[in-house]
């Protein structure tokens, strides 16, 4: 295809997409008007399923399957960087030295590692209770982690970091996510609907029924996702480099 054969195609496809975004932009309700239909529903829904977060129970009930998709894309997103990054014939690994790091910098770094760690830990525990969930504690608790190289150095890192239970941990996260919708059509329902645990009492740990362990596993696959994807980038930056040494 040439390029002016490209561009007629954009052109189309963007003039189709212009048009249907002003028709709906025209059919949107009057700003500070009182009628938001989607909203009264999403917030019915999650009372009727004990979920005190109706962000929660957006991403992880009502639309948890637009939710796997998204998990979805950053797996195979982190899939395609392992393998363009990955260390080819003409490269070899030199051990870094180790890193000269200010004693307030290092101080500082070990100090708010484990605090950063547990909030992250914390908001994927409560994200159907709470603002928050598996993708924000996910990427918390990932680069909690790197404050180690920050404060010591890449050997430390490495130390608490091997990449290859990072990468069965988000490999099982994923398929964690994906059992519990075939749960549903086991249980003679529909794909990854929130019918399989009892809702439980309202503003517990233990409330919302499916919805928190949809959240644990979207926040344990993000926070796998994440340390394997800096840990590709780091490996590039500071162990692998080309034969002649640049």
């Amino acid at each position: 295809m040439n390029p002016r054969t490209r561009l007629r195609l954009v052109a189309v496809g963007g003039t189709g997409l212009a048009a249907l975004l002003v028709a709906a932009c025209l059919r949107l309700p009057d700003f500070g008007g009182d009628s938001h239909p989607y909203g009264d529903r999403a917030v019915r829904d999650s009372l009727a399923r004990q979920t005190a977060n109706t962000i929660a129970s957006i991403n992880f009930d009502q639309r948890a399957f637009d939710t796997m998709g998204e998990m979805t894309i950053l797996f195979a997103a982190v899939v395609g960087c392992v393998v363009l990054l990955r260390q080819t014939s003409d490269e070899h690994r030199a051990r870094p030295e180790p890193a000269d790091v200010a004693p307030p910098v290092r101080r500082y770094a070990l100090i708010v590692l484990p605090v950063a760690l547990v909030v992250g830990l914390y908001v994927i525990a409560h994200g159907q209770l709470s603002p928050g969930g598996g993708f924000q504690g996910g990427v918390v608790a990932a680069t909690a982690l790197h404050l180690l190289y920050i404060g010591a150095d890449y050997h430390a890192l490495e130390r608490v970091r091997p990449v290859g239970l990072y990468e069965v941990g988000d490999a099982v996260a994923a398929s964690a996510y994906l059992v519990t919708g075939l749960a549903g059509l086991i249980g003679g329902t529909a794909f990854l609907a929130n019918t399989l645990l009892p809702y439980g009492t309202f503003n517990t740990l233990s409330s919302g029924g499916t919805v928190p362990l949809l959240n644990a596993a979207v926040g344990m696959e993000v926070a796998c996702a994440v340390v394997v994807l800096l840990a590709r980038y780091l490996d590039q930056a500071v162990e692998i480099e080309e034969e002649s040494g640049k």
